[in-house]
Order: structure tokens, then sequence, then C-alpha cells
């Protein structure tokens, strides 16, 4: 059963697998392989698989499950980075203290590399071996990664964030935006980690969902905190970077401090969803926490 709750045996434990599956693949075109490589595997906190593992963690699950729901989810997070980083988009140079996908490759090879690793997501929860139990819920695997990820989710609120750039929006609108750019994959990670569990009610499972969109919203208002607040040598890209495209943030809207107080009742609300669990929740707790208050 899933013991998995250390950040730093988690890095290890996806890197591998993704590692694994990236060298397993055959070798049609060596510098599109080079660049996924490079997007999948060069950095990164792996934030949402060890929220996929503590989830487990707290519902007795099969650590082998999560694996492949922590690495679909991490290949999604990947592609959506390379592609939010092009000119097109929101035009990064910088990413993790190193130069971005187009830079280091060129434009069409990051675009491609994007798409490759987004369809290895879905590769994996096809044929990931997941124990014979969860093997059964694939198709319900499936459609929770489609929304978080497409149209309905992520993809969505890229668009609607593009449009936002440059003129003002309401707080509702800002919330609905990372709500679906931010939150649909991070609550993803929770909600299918919760499929794996024999436990699970869907009670429990609406209060983690509730959770994780709340933690959500959180780490979005915190970024928008901590990319005014912290130095270009502690964010790995450079400071400032939505004020200089002019996008609407929390701390525009709200101030520094509103923003700051905004970030603190979400992390409280979150609590108090995990409070109804009748599960040791910690592991979830302290990662609400360290949403709040990281620097980076």
């Amino acid at each position: 059963m899933t013991k998995l709750v250390n950040i730093d045996a988690v890095q290890t434990r996806i890197n591998d697998y993704l590692a694994n599956k990236l060298e397993s693949l055959p070798i049609n075109d060596e510098k599109l392989l080079a660049a996924m490589r490079y997007g999948l595997l060069i950095g990164g906190k792996r934030m949402r698989p060890y929220l996929a593992y503590i989830t487990g963690a707290a519902l007795n699950t099969q650590e082998r499950d999560i694996d492949g729901i922590a690495a679909a989810i991490e290949c999604i997070h990947a592609y959506s980075l390379l592609h939010d980083d092009l000119p097109a988009m929101d035009d990064d140079n910088l990413r993790r203290g190193q130069p971005t996908c187009h830079v280091a490759f060129d434009e069409a090879t990051a675009i491609l590399a994007g798409d490759s690793l987004q369809t290895l997501a879905f590769d994996i929860i096809a044929n990931h071996d997941f124990s014979e139990t969860v093997s059964a819920k694939r198709i319900n695997l499936l459609r929770h990664l489609v929304n978080a990820a497409g149209y309905q989710g992520m993809c969505g609120g890229q668009a609607l964030d593009l449009a936002a750039t440059n003129k003002a929006i309401t707080l509702a609108e800002l919330e609905n935006l990372h709500s679906l750019k931010t939150g649909a994959l991070l609550e993803a990670s929770v909600i299918m980690a919760a499929e794996c569990s024999h436990q699970a009610t869907e009670t429990d499972k609406k209060q983690l969902a509730l959770y994780a969109k709340l933690i959500g919203l959180a780490y979005q208002v915190r970024d928008d905190i901590i990319d005014i607040t912290s130095t270009e040598e502690e964010l790995g890209k450079p400071a400032g970077s939505d004020l200089a495209a002019n996008k609407s943030t929390y701390p525009a809207l709200l101030g520094l401090q509103g923003a700051q107080e905004k970030a603190d009742n979400l992390y409280q609300q979150a609590l108090q969803a995990l409070a109804t669990l009748p599960y040791n929740t910690q592991s979830l707790s302290d990662f609400a926490t360290f949403i709040v208050s990281r620097k980076h």
C-alpha cells in the first residue's frame, strides 16, 4: 500500500518512471525525443505527482496505481509549459533556470514535443500496469484526465488567460480562469488518486475535490504574489513577467495585502474540507501549507 509521502522520494520515483517510459519509445526522430526528454525531465518540483501520492497514501491505495496517474498528469503539465512558453503564447525564454524548449531546440520542435507529451499521457493511462480493480476504471481515469486537460479545463483556462491580457477582468472571471488553467490539473491529481481507492465514498471524493479546487486557487494567488516579490534567481524565470505582460492578477485586483488575505482564506477553507474526512490527511494539510507559503 502507498506510503510514499516524502517529496524527494516522489521526485526520484516519478523521474525514474518517466525516464524509463521515454527510453522504451522507439527512436523515430532523435531531435524530437530529445526535446520531449528536455521538457519532461529537466527540473520541476513534481507537485502534482506528489499530491497524487499523498492522496493515495491517505486513502490506502496501491503505489503502482498512483504511478500511472502521477506520470500521466506530469506529462500533461510538462506539455502545457512547452506550449505556454512559445512566442505565440507567453513568449518566455527561461524556465526552471534553463532556456525554454523552443530556445534550446526550435519552435516547431517545441510544438511537436508538447503534442507528443500530451498523447504520451493518454498512452500511460491506456497501457499502465494498474491493479485489476483500477484497470477496470481506465475509462473513468481517462474521462477525468480529458476534463482536466482539454477545453473544459487547462486549455480553456489558457485561452481565457490570453483573452484577458491587456484588459481588466473581474475577480470572479479571474477565479474561473485559474480554476481551469491551474486548478483543473491539481484537482485531477486528487480525484484520479481517489478513484483508485476502495475506501473513498462519493462524499469523500467531493470533499477531496473541493480541497483540491481551493488549493488550486490558493496556488495561483500565491503565484501572482511571488511573481512580484521574488527574484529571477528564486523563480527560475523572469520576475514580474505577469506585470510586464499586462495580465490581470490577484495583487492587481486586490492589492498585495488583499491577495495574501485571499490566499489565507482559501487555505483555511481547504483545511475545513479535509477536516470532514475520516482519514489521516496530515500530508494533505501540509501540502496546503506549502502552497500558501512557498517562495517560488
